[in-house]
């Protein structure tokens, strides 16, 4: 079971930019995960992210073993 997709796996997977996820993340538009406020200050808020792996499923159609083997290709720990 994965426990964990990083946004930059999501990315990759998806064909997207990195800062795409965050910002979908952020601003509740993308159906698959959580962005957290942390601290920061000003123009430079900080966030925690959280991506459900069975939710990026179902939004994406990817099948865990396609998670599993982009991760293994691009270095991510899942």
């Amino acid at each position: 079971m994965i426990k964990k997709i990083m946004p930059e796996l999501a990315a990759a997977m998806m064909g997207k930019g990195p800062q795409f996820i965050r910002i979908g993340l952020q601003r509740n538009l993308l159906p698959f995960g959580n962005a957290v406020p942390t601290g920061g200050t000003g123009r430079k808020p900080k966030f925690s992210y959280y991506i459900s792996p069975k939710l990026f499923m179902e939004y994406t159609g990817f099948t865990e073993v396609e998670i599993r083997e982009a991760a293994a290709k691009g270095g991510y720990v899942i």
